[in-house]
């Protein structure tokens, strides 16, 4: 259940990762989005992870240089989020496909990977007295057995894909364009799927070999989506025609087309490396298994 509680913290943020139209000069250079809705929970799911690591690593003995790691990784998922929602590329993807297409790559390839990795949910809880956490700890056994669903390899594979498709399809992309509630489903779709996809991949109750099945299967899905968007001469999006401008002096099918290459080749390769990861695990292990079967 790595990663939950981070998602509930970051779903706060949800309205401000909407990118309000018009909240900026078109004309000016982009600024640092200072939204306390974005920094109030960046801020929160820091210093919860920073007091229940304190108070852990005060008892840790021979665990302590996981902790580091885990401190590190968690550490790194934060800074990767801050620098899509705080930086000035936030105030870009306003103005920019492919500007905001690399901030989604940053929350869906880096971000969520690295906080699932960080597997925060049993540092976070040590921040809070004795007594919530065993409140906490009670509500366990009534949401494992649907994370556990959400979580499966092909569940969360098939859930991660639809979003990606749906939500690049002109129609209800635009209207995530023109509206702050549409925006904020959209942004919620891509972190809530991010976040179940990488902790279906990572964990270690998915078999090896299904696991590198669903990433190659969605290195091809979302490369396939790149692509058209790479190859397509003319906009698909309206939002984006009708500002008027040409953003860092692209063409809108230029910014288009650089925003459809963001989504393929680097999508590609993180997942592909991902599968490769997995499958040089898979036979690694089966080597060391196969001495001791004979």
């Amino acid at each position: 259940m790595s990663g939950l509680l981070s998602l509930l913290l970051l779903a706060r943020a949800a309205p401000a990762v909407a990118h309000a139209a018009g909240a900026a000069d078109d004309h000016a250079p982009p600024g640092w989005t200072l939204d306390p809705w974005i920094t109030g929970p960046l801020a929160l799911a820091a210093l919860l992870f920073a007091r229940g690591w304190w108070r852990l690593h005060a008892r840790s003995g021979q665990g302590s240089a996981a902790l580091r790691r885990r401190g590190r990784l968690y550490a790194a998922g934060l800074l990767v989020l801050a620098a899509a929602l705080v930086s000035p590329l936030h105030q870009a993807g306003e103005r920019s496909f492919a500007a905001h297409m690399f901030e989604h790559e940053l929350l869906m390839l880096v971000g969520a990977p690295l906080l699932v990795l960080a597997e925060p949910l049993a540092i976070m809880l040590w921040a809070f007295p004795s007594a919530a956490r065993r409140a906490i700890a009670a509500t366990v056994p009534v949401i494992a057995a649907p994370w556990r669903r959400l979580t499966g390899a092909v569940t969360a594979t098939v859930l991660q894909a639809a979003a990606l498709w749906l939500w690049h399809a002109p129609a209800l992309f635009d209207r995530a364009l023109a509206s702050e509630g549409w925006h904020v489903a959209q942004h919620l779709s891509f972190l809530v799927s991010a976040l179940l996809f990488w902790t279906a991949m990572l964990h270690r109750r998915t078999p090896a070999g299904i696991a590198a099945l669903c990433l190659v299967a969605t290195a091809i899905v979302s490369g396939a989506l790149g692509a058209l968007m790479a190859f397509a001469t003319s906009p698909w999006y309206a939002g984006y025609s009708s500002l008027g401008m040409a953003p860092f002096g692209l063409t809108l099918a230029e910014d288009q087309q650089l925003a459809g290459l963001l989504m393929w080749v680097p999508g590609s390769l993180v997942h592909a490396g991902a599968a490769l990861v997995l499958m040089r695990r898979l036979l690694v292990d089966s080597a060391e298994r196969e001495p001791h079967a004979r």
